[in-house]
Formats: structure tokens, C-alpha cells, sequence
């Protein structure tokens, strides 16, 4: 069995707090961890019985669960119906033969192993006993008193290097120890407070995952039909994975014959092959992704749902090829059912809107409006996310929204790009979406880079000239830009672009604690004068920074632009400072570290003397404020704005003040004209230094909280 260790979390009831163990759990599979470990020392067999079941449940499959020792609690929790893949064992536990006896050759079975001592015994039992080693501790830990002497990273990197079987360090691990552990040889981190004592485990097992896959290719499988002209099935998944930086990989549904006019004949092999596919594949490879295109038949849909079931990879993106552009269905009823029943295994679904109301078992729906309710409908049924697309619609625009079953998680407009080179959109957008995923994104970030990278595929796609049909995107337009191939985007495209780049920020943006409590007006007064002050000496810096840009601007037009921001900066910061802070409230403030990050980084950038790099990394500030404040006072959090009794009314409605939505428009349609004509370097820059200020407009909206 290859089995995907890098995120290993071991649980600890007290570390977890009021939280829970279910919940923090349920939190650090959402954000990527891989194995949960159940570590109770003190609970009785009954009550572990039940949080095995309990855990079986919020981890639907999405990471690997053992229990600590407790070979009959598991036993138990499977016979109740608990998918529970196996133990890991000390070395004064039930001995490793016994539990690989009791639980079979299919469960995963860790063995703690600290010294030589403890390999040579490894290495005298029979082949397949154990999976993997748990070696540490590798820095003092709390959690374990009685451990063993610390390892440090060079002491891990002799057991691991003399283990016959992969080996995950655990004890005292931090974020700072991943990338070396990783490179000393580690199958992965096994980590107790650094998630379970976090403030937030989702982000705090993102990150580990993040650190971990940072210099990793992603190993993302296609499972999906050929085609033979390259530009869709699994020749286009391929491109899409190496293009977005994955490693790709693929299982063969079916071969077709087909150009860019159409499909002239499909051969689908014995659903028994495929299986032998996946079997080979999943026996040797750790696959961080898969994704799902054409699957011909029912026979063949089992197929796949029967392998995921068993092998569960940590992200499953769906692309369900249920219906033609001229709107016949490719699938016989038992064919749809089966899909139906596959749509629950997978973490999110990316249909067109035909495809989308087949599944939903609605009418095509009319408008953007119903298209995003129906969304989430699906998405409210199946338990995974919707990725809506717009792309057929009638209109101007293609809008994308990323739909949980909670409504809209992060929505992405954007003109339509005028190009009939649209074959095999739907297959590439949904394989870059989980090479993305599984290189640590998380989802509304993952749809925003898919997204501009598949606009960017779609803009330079006329320069390929392939075939008298619908053409292919140019999967490595990016790349070969360099080259002169690639055409400049027009500001919109850069607009749309760069928002969608930063819709994981934005999304994250929305559900900061401070951001809340400031909507619904149960945000602490100490809070938001500590957000005043840090607001205030920020905008006074700010005010210089815009300064400069003035200073650099290549027009007249441009220069009063920012001149007259500057003096709106320092407008803002006496205003602030005379209603809310009092009189010596900013002065008597210092800079706290976020700020001090933000202004540094501004200032770095200011100091290069770059002016296009310097009025990108200046328009989130307008940008992000604008779209935030119009939110919140228009009571999207369930904000009271408009109600005087709301304690921060009158604070709220700044936000919404027409000049200031003015001034937003301008700055971005400045930054985007700049980008639109600057070299493929110079724009880069650009995305960088604004990418880094929209990271640390989100730190600065936390920091009240923290």
C-alpha cells in the first residue's frame, strides 16, 4: 500500500481544547493533513470505540485514520461500520506481528522505531509487517515526558537512511523543520501541538502541508479518454498539470477518435484494465491529486468509485463529461446514476451549466443568478464543492464562483475572452485546479490561479494555428511568452487576472474573526482602537509611498492621481486621529509587526525606483478596502451598517463613500494599463509586489485578533 504520510497529525485531547478532537480534526483534513493518528492514553477502549467512528466520519475518506496502539478498538469501530485503515504501535505495545495478524494485509501499520537496535528487529520480520516507522523524538517535547533522548535532524537522517521502510519523524516538530526533515529523508511530519494547539488548525495543517510540498512536483493522476489531436482528454490534463507545475500522470478510460470538428469513434478498453491501471499506479506511486474526465459507462464509473473508496487520495476534482456542445447526453441513465453516486467521493465538481442541471436534476438554468443557486443545491447534496462556470452563458462576461453548500465561497468575473479556440477548456481548468490544489493552495486561491492561468491559455491560443475546428488553448503560453508567442493582456484581462489570483486571500479576508465581529457589531472596543492606531501610522507612511509614486509618474494626469491619494492618506489619518483616538492616541501608538512588514514592504519597493512595480503594490490598499467596505456596509456579513445602533455605523459608512469608489476605479485602471504595456518581466514584477501587499492587507485585518 502507498500511502501518502507527509501531514501526519497526532491527536491530544487537552491540546485540543474546547475545540474537541472531532473538530480540530475535521479542521486539519480540510486544510491537508493526510494520517490522523487517535492518541488517547487515558480513554477508556469504549470511548476510543467511539471517537474512532466519530473521526471515521468528518474525515469521509480525505486522509488515512489509525488509532494508537488500541488493536481492538479498531476491530470493534470496523465492525460498526467505521473506515478505520489500521494502528501504530510501540515497542513495548501488542506486538507488531499480532496486529498485522488481527487487522490483515490491506491496514497500514506503523511501528515507533528510535534506534539501530530497534531496525535490526525490523528487519528479522517477515516482508509487508510493518508500513512505516515513526522515528523521534526529534527536538524535547512536552506531549511524550518520557521520551527518548532528541534525535535532531542528523540523527533522524541515519535511522531513516538505514530503515527498509519509509520513516515519519515525530516529536517537538515545528514549521521550520519540514523542509529539512523532508530532505534528511522523510516520508513525512507527525505533528501534536503545532495543530492541535493552534488557533486555527485548517491553516495551521495548510501550512505544514504548504512547507512540506514546497520544492515537490505535485503527483497528480488524470483518469480520463484520449485524444488524439492533443488539445482535450488526457493530452490536454497533461499539459495542464506540467503547465501549472505538477508531475502528471494517467489511466485511460477510453480512446477516441477525434480533431477540433468532432469525434468520429470511441473505443472503450474492458473496465478490468483500467482497474489494473490503477492498481499499478496506486501500489508505487504517493498520488497528491486526482483528477476525473470522461468515464464511458457504468462498468467503468464503478470502476473508479470502487478504487477511490480504497485508496481515497487527499484531493479528487471531478470534471463530469456528461453532455456534447450541441446538448446531446453522453451517458446512458444507469451511466448518470452511477456518476450520481461518484459525485460524493469527490472534493470538488467542475460541470458547465448543462451538466450542471443534469446533475441537479433541474432545468438548465436562465441566468448567472440561478446558475449559483443551483450550485449550491448540488453542492449542499453531494457534500463537495461546486466550481459554477459562466462560460455558457449569453453575455459579456464569464463569470466563475467557487459554491459550498453554505452559497458563494469566492466568485471571479471577467470579460469573455474572444477566441473560438475553446477544446478541452473544461478538462484543462479542472486538472489545473488540482495540481494547484495539491501544491498546497487552498480552494478559492487554487480556483483563482486555475482560472488565470487557463485566461492566459485562451488569450495566446490563436498563435497555435491547430486544426479547422475549435482550437486548443496554449497550455504554456506563460512560458513561452519569453519568446515572443504569447500577446499582452488587455488591462481587463490583467484585472481579472490579479483579482482571481488573490480569491484565496480575499476569502480568507472575509472570514478573519475581526472582520466579523466588526460586521455584526460585537467587535471589542480595544480591538478596534488598536486597529485605528495601526490604520492611522500606516496611512501616514502610506501617504509617502503614494508621494513617490507621484514623484515617478511618466504623466501629469498620473501624477496629480496619486498626489491627490497622498493628501487623502493624510486627510484619513487626522480624521481618524481627532474622532476616534483622541488627541495623542497615534502618537502615543507604536507599530506593531504586521505593520511594520507592510511598510517595509512598501517602502522596499519605493525605494527601487520602479514606478510600475510600486503603483501595483499600492493598489490593494484601494482595491481590497473598496470591495471589502462595499460589502460590509451593504450588510453582505449580516452587518446592521445602515442602523444607528450598530456601534460602528458611522465607521462603516466611510467605507462606502463614492469618492473613495472613484478613486479605487482609477487606481485600478492606471495599474492595469501600466501592466497591459509593460514587458513580460516588468509585469511579473508587477504581480508579485501586488500579490505581497494583497498577504499583507490580510495580516493586517488579523492582527486586531492576534
Amino acid at each position: 500500500m502507498s500511502a501518502d504520510l507527509s501531514v501526519h497529525l497526532v491527536t491530544d485531547p487537552h491540546l485540543c481544547g474546547e475545540r474537541g478532537v472531532v473538530e480540530t480534526v475535521r479542521q486539519a483534513v480540510s486544510g491537508g493533513a493526510t494520517v490522523v493518528q487517535l492518541r488517547d492514553k487515558h480513554a477508556a477502549d469504549a470511548a476510543v470505540v467511539d471517537q474512532l467512528i466519530a473521526l471515521s466520519e468528518v474525515i469521509a475518506g480525505r486522509a488515512l485514520l489509525v488509532a494508537d496502539d488500541r488493536v481492538g478498538a479498531v476491530l470493534e469501530a470496523r465492525r460498526r461500520g467505521a473506515r478505520v485503515d489500521g494502528v501504530h504501535v510501540g515497542q513495548s505495545d501488542l506486538p507488531v506481528t499480532e496486529a498485522r495478524r488481527l487487522l490483515g494485509p490491506g491496514a497500514l501499520i506503523g511501528l515507533t522505531a528510535n534506534t539501530p537496535e530497534h531496525l535490526e528487529t525490523l528487519r528479522t520480520l517477515p516482508e509487508g509487517t510493518v508500513d512505516y516507522i515513526g522515528v523521534g523524538v526529534i527536538h524535547p517535547t512536552s506531549t511524550k515526558p518520557d521520551h527518548p533522548p532528541a534525535l535532531g535532524v542528523d540523527g533522524f537522517r541515519a535511522l531513516a537512511a538505514a530503515s527498509p521502510v519509509p520513516a515519519v519523524a515525530i516529536g517537538g516538530i515545528g514549521l521550520a523543520d519540514v523542509e529539512a526533515l523532508r530532505d534528511a529523508g522523510a516520508a513525512g511530519v507527525a505533528v501534536v501541538s503545532a495543530i492541535c494547539a493552534a488557533d486555527d488548525a485548517r491553516a495551521a495543517a495548510a501550512e505544514f502541508r504548504r512547507r512540506w510540498t514546497g520544492r515537490i512536483a505535485p503527483r497528480v493522476l488524470s483518469i480520463a479518454g484520449s485524444d488524439p489531436s492533443g488539445g482535450a482528454g488526457i493530452q490536454a490534463d497533461l499539459k495542464s498539470i506540467a503547465a501549472n507545475g505538477g508531475y502528471g500522470m494517467a489511466a485511460i478510460t477510453a480512446l477516441t477518435a477525434q480533431n477540433t470538428r468532432g469525434v468520429r469513434d470511441v473505443h472503450v478498453p474492458p473496465a478490468s484494465f483500467l482497474r489494473v491501471q490503477l492498481e499499478a499506479l496506486s501500489d508505487d506511486v504517493v498520488i497528491d491529486a486526482v483528477k476525473i474526465g470522461m468515464l464511458a459507462n457504468a462498468e467503468v464509473i464503478r470502476t473508479v468509485a470502487d478504487w477511490l473508496r480504497a485508496h481515497r487520495p487527499a484531493t479528487v476534482v471531478l470534471d463530469p463529461v456528461m453532455v456534447a456542445t450541441s446538448g446531446d447526453r453522453l451517458l446512458d441513465a444507469d451511466a448518470e446514476q452511477a456518476l450520481r453516486e461518484l459525485l460524493p467521493l469527490a472534493d470538488a465538481i467542475t460541470p458547465n451549466l448543462p451538466e450542471l442541471a443534469v446533475l441537479a436534476g433541474e432545468d438548465l438554468a436562465a441566468d448567472w443568478p440561478a446558475a449559483l443557486a443551483q450550485a449550491q443545491r448540488l453542492a449542499s447534496s453531494i457534500g463537495a464543492l461546486v466550481l459554477a462556470k459562466g462560460g455558457h452563458l449569453d453575455a459579456h462576461d464569464a463569470p466563475d464562483a467557487l459554491v459550498g453548500a453554505e452559497g458563494v465561497i469566492v466568485e471571479l468575473t471577467g470579460s469573455r475572452i474572444d477566441t473560438g479556440n475553446t477544446h478541452g477548456t473544461g478538462c484543462s481548468l479542472s486538472s489545473g485546479l488540482a495540481t494547484r490544489r495539491a501544491a498546497g493552495a487552498d480552494w478559492p486561491q487554487a480556483v483563482g490561479e486555475a482560472r488565470a492561468w487557463l485566461r492566459e491559455s485562451l488569450r495566446a491560443s490563436g498563435a497555435l494555428d491547430v486544426g479547422r475546428g475549435h482550437g486548443p488553448v496554449s497550455h504554456f503560453a506563460g512560458l513561452w511568452a519569453r519568446g515572443g508567442i504569447a500577446t499582452a493582456p488587455t488591462p481587463d484581462e490583467v484585472a481579472a487576472d490579479w483579482w482571481g489570483r488573490i480569491a484565496g486571500i480575499r476569502s480568507a479576508i472575509d472570514g478573519l474573526p475581526f472582520i466579523r465581529a466588526l460586521a455584526d457589531g460585537t467587535l471589542g472596543r480595544d480591538a478596534f482602537v488598536f486597529y485605528l492606531a495601526q490604520d492611522a501610522l500606516y496611512l501616514r507612511e502610506y501617504a509617502r509611498v503614494l508621494g513617490a509614486a507621484s514623484a515617478l509618474a511618466p504623466s501629469s494626469e498620473e501624477q496629480a492621481f496619486w498626489a491627490q491619494g497622498a493628501q487623502g492618506a493624510i486627510a484619513g489619518e487626522l480624521e481618524l486621529h481627532a474622532s476616534w483616538l483622541g488627541a495623542d492616541g497615534v502618537f502615543d501608538a507604536s507599530p506593531g509587526p504586521v505593520t511594520t512588514a507592510y511598510l517595509d514592504h512598501l517602502r522596499a519597493v519605493a525605494f527601487g525606483g520602479d514606478y510600475a512595480e510600486l503603483i501595483a503594490a499600492v493598489l490593494p490598499c484601494y482595491w481590497l478596502y473598496a470591495d471589502l467596505g462595499r460589502r460590509l456596509h451593504a450588510g453582505e456579513f449580516g452587518a446592521l451598517a445602515l442602523d444607528p445602533r450598530h456601534p460602528y455605523a458611522a465607521w462603516l459608512a466611510t467605507y462606502a463613500d463614492p469618492a473613495f469608489a472613484e478613486a479605487n476605479r482609477r487606481a485600478i485602471d492606471v495599474v492595469t494599463r501600466a501592466a497591459s504595456a509593460a514587458d513580460d518581466q516588468v509585469r511579473a514584477r508587477m504581480r508579485a509586489a501586488f500579490i505581497r501587499s494583497a498577504q499583507l492587507e490580510r495580516e493586517f485585518f488579523d492582527a486586531p485578533s492576534r
